[in-house]
């Protein structure tokens, strides 16, 4: 038993040390390169026009996107004119080089809370953070990529008071009179923006092209092998609702499919871009491609559209590009919500976090919410631990024999846990009985792990007092220490290790797990101080009903 119990404290210790680890890549760093990024402004030569016929980040003018010549794409970085356009929630410019969106900022989402005007940058051109939409029309002849110049009759937009939406046009025309506008439709409290094409055909002949439209970015700085929130391309389809490509696989492979709507995103921590084409009754091709092994692309490419001379055709698609809040996600697209992305436990965690949300709807604080589902979770648990603290407190008035036992036997290991057995069998205590319950709540204690790192509701939420950001770390220290002190006192109503050096070890591991916790958000290390204070008066209240105190 003694062994079991080190074994299973040995193994928190490696999964808390794995947490740490996903914490500090998905949140800590991230926002680090963030700040870095803010402050750099340089940008890289523009492409020359000799250098647009087929490039490895566009999708080539057949079907297929394969053997295209591969250059390298540093030099794919406009230097061309910005459009601004600031709605309530977001801050965009637009390239007229390709009339795409290089740059994004949510202003209701600050880098730092404790620098509030500070937005988190989520696209951007910059050397270290490049992440950019791209998107054009693709034809045999010529008609404007995402490298093609367009002209706009105004370059500052703002949403004002009373308005709902913004309209921005981009027009490009070519020598033999075709004209193509390309609309971008900004909308009051969405991230949700509407792209449309219109293509006016005056050039005497047929025009045929097909939309695309794609997000370009480099891979993350990589830090380790340890569990992390995914990072990557991810499509969905009939059949294939939530597909992960991530960078690795984009190396090996490009991919490609076809498929009655759906829709690709690229993710990151909290944050999604995502292409929904409109039109879900003719197939769309989507695909991801890895270029050089530095930029990946995720992509759609639409149904053909098509004008006689004299003719409109016309084009739409949607860009979400915003946090992953399920209402917002839900809202927009069927299955874009589950970029939310639990992992393998999110039938456990959606469930949890349905909870959570209720609680906060009722409590207005996600701290509260923490506390109060936490407390559901150990009454929903509540007889299966009572079993387990009945073991470990019939084990703890076996405490005296034992140490007789140990005296008798000396260094005979081999007789000693002989005569232990035998008088566990006697005495009908089963030595697994305290741990076998631990097991059983384990899933529910990790999905709620990932409830707490991948719900952007909790970013920057504040508690109380001094916790004024739920996914930061006690600036103070204070849970942490609460939780060192709350394991020492568990572990004195603990059966306490025959063995001197297990004794040891086990008196090292308050100390050992509030060093861990000091740095892992505080949000967590408020779920496990609740949970051992419920347990310590749990596991009280049994031992001495038994007499075992």
């Amino acid at each position: 038993m003694d062994n079991l119990k080190t074994f299973f404290i040995f193994g928190l210790l490696i999964v808390s040390l794995l947490l740490w680890e996903a914490w500090q890549k998905d949140y800590v760093r991230p926002q680090q390169a963030a700040q870095v990024a803010a402050t750099i402004d340089e940008e890289l030569p523009a492409i020359t026009t000799e250098q647009q016929q087929d490039l490895p980040d566009m999708p080539a003018a057949a079907v297929s996107v394969e053997g295209l010549p591969e250059i390298d794409q540093t030099t794919a970085i406009s230097t061309a004119n910005k459009i601004h356009i600031k709605t309530d929630i977001i801050d965009v410019y637009i390239d007229t080089q390709g009339g795409d969106i290089r740059n994004l900022a949510f202003l209701k989402y600050p880098v730092e809370s404790t620098t509030p005007d500070v937005p988190v940058q989520f696209l951007a051109e910059t050397a270290s953070h490049f992440f950019v939409t791209q998107s054009g029309l693709r034809s045999d002849v010529q008609a404007p990529t995402h490298y093609d110049q367009y002209t706009t009759e105004v370059n500052q937009y703002e949403l004002t008071d009373g308005q709902d939406t913004l309209v921005v046009p981009l027009h490009w025309r070519s020598e033999d009179g075709l004209n193509i506008t390309k609309t971008y439709s900004f909308h009051r409290d969405s991230y949700l923006i509407d792209v449309d094409y219109q293509v006016e055909n005056n050039s005497g002949e047929r025009f045929t092209a097909y939309p695309y439209a794609q997000f370009n970015r480099i891979r993350p700085q990589e830090d380790s092998g340890f569990i992390y929130t995914y990072t990557g391309a991810v499509f969905s389809s009939e059949g294939n609702e939530y597909e992960k490509v991530d960078f690795d696989d984009l190396d090996d492979a490009a991919f490609s499919r076809t498929a009655t709507g759906g829709w690709t995103a690229m993710l990151q921590h909290y944050f999604v871009a995502a292409l929904i084409p409109m039109n879900n009754e003719q197939e769309n091709g989507f695909y991801g491609k890895s270029i050089n092994q530095r930029n990946y692309t995720a992509g759609v490419k639409m149904p053909t559209i098509s004008a006689a001379t004299g003719d409109i055709a016309q084009a739409h698609y949607q860009m979400y590009l915003g946090p992953k809040e399920h209402q917002r996600l839900e809202a927009v697209t069927e299955n874009l919500d589950l970029t939310v992305d639990y992992g393998k436990l999110t039938i456990i965690s959606q469930p949890l976090f349905t909870v959570m949300e209720w609680i906060h709807r009722l409590t207005d604080n996600w701290g509260w919410s923490i506390v109060f589902l936490t407390v559901l979770i150990k009454l929903a648990f509540y007889r299966l631990s009572a079993a387990s603290y009945r073991s470990m407190a019939s084990m703890r008035k076996l405490t005296p024999k034992l140490a007789t036992l140990k005296e008798r036997f000396g260094d005979d290991k081999q007789k000693f846990n002989q005569a232990m057995m035998e008088l566990y069998r006697t005495e009908k205590i089963n030595p697994l009985g305290g741990c076998l319950p631990i097991l059983v709540q384990m899933p529910v204690f990790l999905a709620f792990y990932w409830v707490l790192v991948e719900s952007i509701e909790l970013r920057q939420a504040p508690f109380i007092f001094w916790l004024q950001d739920l996914t930061a770390m006690d600036p103070y220290f204070i849970l942490p220490v609460l939780f060192g002190l709350s394991m020492f006192f568990q572990q004195k109503l603990n059966p306490a290790p025959q063995d001197p050096a297990q004794a040891m070890v086990m008196k090292a591991f308050p100390v050992v797990f509030t060093v861990f916790f000091a740095f892992f958000p505080s949000g967590l290390v408020l779920y496990w101080v609740v949970n051992n204070i419920l347990s310590i008066a749990q596991q009280w209240h049994i031992t001495r009903k038994l007499g075992a105190l």
